[in-house]
């Protein structure tokens, strides 16, 4: 996906040296960077930079770094497309006709990238976390798009999930939007979980955007704490909610597949709010996250071709779920990285911590919006 990365610490003043070089080099390239939260203070001073070299830029804030080794609360990864690929930022994905300027944005870019019968290119989206839509989002794409085009990406923002904006470009940074590239047809996504599940079917009888209000008819917080009691032997209670909602998600039944949704905070009415939407009258499930020793995760990801084959050191760019490490912590969540990349055979390895994962479900080509997912990209 991307061609080379290169870590900031404590020498962003090295960036107008470092895309100076790259540039003469490779004259057609441009730059994705990803900051943690501690360090969007310095957007301004990348854009200025990116501006007065002329060199494309395309950003976003995530709680944390991902590196081989772990996690990074300071720094930046500046990751370099020898040829930039079609790229756009878009704003206010809440107001109308947002969803038809997405696939305006991505439709000019796909006859050139995807002949008749080659594989197809890959649309990696970055949507501001806090957006309630992003599901029907996805679903609007791909009434456009259909299975024209492959479909990944990644949730941005804070993990206290508080308004901030954490998209930007060489001139503009923005909340509720997205950003996406196009990718050429090469690039090999993939997302996995890898939660067991229980098999408690529940019912969300209302519910609207990433708001649960009732589940089988009753609030849903009751019937949620109800179902972790018997299920698990949790006294849940609104005091200890936090501590335990991120080990026991929701599982929104679909068609070919269980998608994770996460609660993250309630309301005294009852109500619960996941990362992702839950659709009125979808099925759910009630699921315990793994530890680590049972999560067959990166197995999966591998057998899935992510393994370098011999020759190739194409940079692993890899998003891990902020819920999948709360639920791991740290430690042991930095373990399944430095698993990843000995069993990838990855040389380099960046990445963030995301909000919300996005993937392709491919016996259909539909998008799907997940949480506790690893997603890995390289070309």
């Amino acid at each position: 996906m991307i061609d080379d990365q290169h870590l900031l610490q404590d020498d962003f003043d090295t960036l107008p040296d470092l895309l100076a070089g790259w540039r003469g080099q490779w004259p057609e390239m441009g730059i994705w960077v990803l900051l943690p939260v501690a360090e969007q203070h310095r957007i301004p001073d990348i854009q200025a930079v990116c501006r007065s070299l002329d060199v494309p830029l395309m950003g976003a804030v995530f709680p944390a770094l991902v590196s081989e080794t772990g996690f990074l609360q300071r720094g930046a990864w500046v990751l370099r497309f020898n040829h930039m690929p079609a790229s756009f930022l878009l704003e206010d994905m809440l107001r109308p006709g947002a969803t038809q300027d997405l696939v305006k944005s991505v439709q000019p870019h796909l006859q050139p990238l995807s002949p008749q019968g080659e594989a197809t290119p890959t649309v990696f989206l970055v949507f501001d976390a806090l957006l309630p839509n992003i599901a029907t989002c996805l679903s609007e794409l791909f009434m456009h798009l259909g299975s024209s085009v492959g479909y990944s990406g990644v949730n941005a923002g804070s993990e206290t999930f508080q308004p901030m904006p954490c998209l930007f470009d060489r001139d503009r940074c923005v909340g509720n939007g997205v950003l996406g590239f196009v990718l050429p047809a090469a690039t090999r996504v993939v997302a996995k979980h890898g939660y067991p599940v229980s098999r408690t079917e529940m019912m969300a009888t209302s519910a609207s955007g990433n708001r649960v209000d009732f589940i089988n008819g009753r609030p849903a917080f009751d019937v949620y704490r109800e179902m972790v009691g018997k299920e698990y032997g949790i006294d849940l209670t609104h005091e200890n909610f936090y501590d335990y909602a991120v080990h026991y998600p929701l599982g929104l039944i679909s068609a070919l597949d269980v998608l994770v949704r996460i609660p993250v905070a309630f309301n005294e009415d009852g109500s619960l709010f996941c990362v992702g939407e839950v659709p009125p009258y979808s099925r759910l499930w009630l699921l315990r996250a793994p530890g680590l020793e049972e999560s067959d995760c990166v197995d999966q990801i591998v057998q899935t071709s992510m393994v370098n084959p011999p020759g190739n050191s194409s940079p692993l760019l890899a998003f891990y779920c902020a819920g999948r490490r709360l639920h791991f912590g740290a430690e042991d969540a930095a373990r399944e990285i430095v698993h990843l990349q000995a069993a990838s055979g990855a040389g380099p390895l960046s990445g963030a911590l995301s909000l919300g994962e996005i993937a392709t479900l491919e016996e259909v080509g539909f998008p799907q919006f997940h949480n506790a997912c690893l997603v890995c990209a390289r070309r």
